[in-house]
């Protein structure tokens, strides 16, 4: 009988373990990680929404540019680290990690097992855009004038939503423009308006604040127009057929994180979404609001790789 005691005490201790260890979290600071550099439109939302969750969690959350090889970099450390939930990954998982099995021959992870969904919290669009100054003004002025090129010019872009979109738009208008990749958005911004590349392919987030003074925005990527940009068609409308690419942005922790921490960490997020605060920063970053569950967010990522396995054999955009 004393054994029995023992073993039953120990598991009602366990049972209440759990609850307790989730409601101190957290207990010290939070790393967000964000797949692309300081500036850039992913920056821009990973800032706001690590900002706000240090206010609900109530411990400060720092945040960590780890740019590189279309967002990799940053996913491999977060697949890498501790399952405690003080690291996570604020990241446009419909591209990140939906769309990275096709994109690459080798990743150092497995986007849909060595991640814990937390939830979606935005949708956006991408765009295809050339420099103000210059002398384009629609897409079949950028047509016209890169079937006048050798090869047909030069694009760049630093994401792979931003390369299966300008591989789509090449496919669908007969073009072998090609592609240059860029780690920092800085240097593409820089590349389209010193002639570099002849049109860039980025998210709206970041474009819209160079739009209309740096560069000249052509065209949306979404099935749908953008309310911050509402006098721009979409591809679909100027003739591509059907073309829809609005990735969305998500939140995710290393696989084995516990999930009260999850849960957590899901309330938090989706409290911050659902503000009005938060629906007009997204309404300024050409973004539209997207809470979830982690169960939803993990569906969503099953159908958007499904999706994206077709996009990228359709765009015939090789592995690296």
């Amino acid at each position: 009988m004393h054994m029995i005691a023992k073993v039953l005490a120990a598991a009602a201790l366990a049972v209440l373990a759990a609850p307790v260890w989730a409601q101190d979290y957290p207990v010290r600071e939070i790393h967000s990680i964000c797949n692309f550099a300081a500036g850039s439109g992913a920056d821009i939302v990973v800032r706001y929404y690590s900002d706000r969750l240090s206010k609900l969690a109530g411990k400060p959350v720092l945040v960590e540019n780890k740019p590189g090889v279309q967002g990799t970099l940053a996913s491999d450390y977060v697949a890498k680290s501790k399952p405690d939930g003080y690291t996570l990954m604020i990241t446009p998982a419909s591209s990140t990690l939906a769309t990275a099995p096709y994109i690459f021959k080798k990743l150092p992870f497995d986007p849909l097992k060595d991640f814990a969904p937390v939830t979606s919290v935005a949708s956006l669009s991408f765009v295809l855009a050339v420099d103000a100054a210059g002398p384009i003004r629609s897409i079949d002025d950028l047509v016209k004038s890169l079937k006048a090129k050798p090869n047909h010019g030069f694009y760049g872009t630093g994401s792979n939503t931003g390369q299966v979109a300008a591989e789509l738009f090449k496919e669908k208008m007969g073009l072998s423009t090609v592609y240059v990749p860029y780690k920092v958005t800085v240097d593409a911004l820089t590349g389209v308006v010193g002639g570099s590349v002849d049109f860039i392919s980025y998210d709206t987030t970041w474009a819209v604040t160079q739009h209309p003074q740096r560069i000249r925005i052509l065209a949306v990527t979404a099935a749908k127009r953008q309310s911050a940009l509402p006098d721009v068609p979409t591809l679909s409308e100027l003739g591509l057929g059907e073309f829809d690419i609005a990735p969305w942005f998500g939140v995710v922790v290393p696989a084995g994180t516990p999930r009260p921490t999850i849960e957590r960490l899901a309330g938090w997020f989706n409290q911050i979404t659902n503000s009005a605060d938060a629906k007009q920063f997204l309404a300024r970053a050409a973004l539209d609001a997207f809470p979830g569950s982690p169960e939803q967010m993990a569906a969503h990522l099953r159908t958007e790789a499904k999706r994206w396995e077709r996009w990228v054999k359709l765009a015939k955009i090789e592995p690296q």
